[in-house]
């Protein structure tokens, strides 16, 4: 050099890092499988945080759980399985981390409108639907049985019908519309909850299944719950002077049976049941001796039968005697349910 210096050598020692500076590492978009992740049912949902309840131990304290982040926004309602890891002890202020949610077999859904395309999922992997209506005070109404009915064969639930204020008029008149569609139809009493009241009757085929009640404000369907689950304490209402039931319940709880044999869910009062997702496909496919009959049916046939479906297939089973033609009648008077 010029200056006759001698040049300096650098070593690791000379590089200076800048604080703050985010690493050079590269990321990884590989999540963990959380393989040990416990499993457990959701019973509630309420603002961001979901209670959940263990599997296998009925006796364990309900888990306070987040959604994890790699979920995003991820759905996740009432009886839904997921996985959980984290703080499991259910101890107070502690959360854990819902980290995955399986398939459901069953989803029970409506829309508040017939022209709304938004869909509110009610309750998850329930296997029973119980549709539950006063035979008076307020009066039964078979259009929105009609529609329960098919959002539950459209959800794969299968129908349970519980007739309740049994004391107040015959409810056998209602229940005969719906016979011919060979689903349970209990009928209970307000006058007595024990042996003989229905509740019983009830009970029985609720357990060791998950079973969804739906119903109009003030028909009884908390008073169920209790006589149900006598721990529950579920508030009760009246029924208004113009006939019309007051909110009670005013989100979807999963309540255990007695015994740990099984869950109810006590789902809000609606006013609308909207089915604006199911087609008309959707509601004899439900049933084991229909769902091939409809496969020979003309592309759009709503299987409402003449005029409006003359060529529907339905009509050839009754024909050739493989059908009833009650039963076919009390089928479309529920499809008419989608028109």
């Amino acid at each position: 050099m010029a200056s006759g210096k001698k040049s300096r050598e650098y070593d690791e020692s000379d590089v200076r890092v800048r604080p703050g500076r985010r690493s050079s590492r590269p990321r990884t978009k590989r999540r963990p499988d959380h393989a040990d992740a416990a499993g457990a049912m959701v019973t509630v949902v309420d603002r961001g945080r979901w209670t959940c309840a263990p599997e296998g131990d009925s006796t364990r304290p309900p888990v306070t759980a987040m959604r994890a982040r790699e979920l995003g926004r991820t759905p996740i309602v009432v009886g839904d399985r997921v996985g959980l890891v984290g703080d499991l002890t259910g101890a107070p202020d502690t959360l854990a981390r819902i980290v995955r949610v399986d398939e459901r077999s069953t989803v029970l859904r409506r829309t508040a409108e017939d022209d709304d395309p938004y869909e509110r999922v009610v309750v998850a992997n329930a296997e029973q639907l119980v549709i539950v209506t006063a035979v008076a005070d307020p009066v039964p109404r078979t259009g929105f049985v009609d529609r329960c009915l098919v959002a539950a064969y459209a959800g794969g639930l299968s129908p349970v019908l519980c007739l309740t204020k049994a004391d107040l008029a015959d409810p056998e008149p209602f229940a005969a519309i719906y016979r011919e569609l060979d689903f349970p139809v209990v009928v209970t009493r307000r006058d007595r909850t024990g042996p003989g009241g229905g509740v019983a009757e009830l009970a029985a085929l609720l357990a060791g299944r998950v079973s969804a009640l739906v119903g109009h404000s003030g028909v009884g369907k908390s008073t169920l719950v209790n006589a149900l689950v006598p721990d529950a304490d579920r508030a009760v209402g009246v029924v208004s002077a113009v006939g019309k039931g007051r909110h009670t319940t005013v989100a979807a709880l999963a309540l255990p049976l007695p015994g740990g044999d099984g869950w109810v869910v006590d789902t809000p009062g609606v006013r609308s049941f909207g089915l604006a997702h199911v087609t008309p496909d959707d509601v004899p496919a439900a049933f084991d001796d229909l769902r091939a009959a409809i496969e020979d049916c003309p592309r759009g046939c709503g299987h409402l039968g003449p005029p409006a479906d003359p060529e529907c297939a339905l009509d050839a089973l009754v024909a050739a005697g493989q059908l009833r033609p009650a039963r076919l009648e009390a089928l479309r008077r529920v499809l008419v349910a989608l028109r």
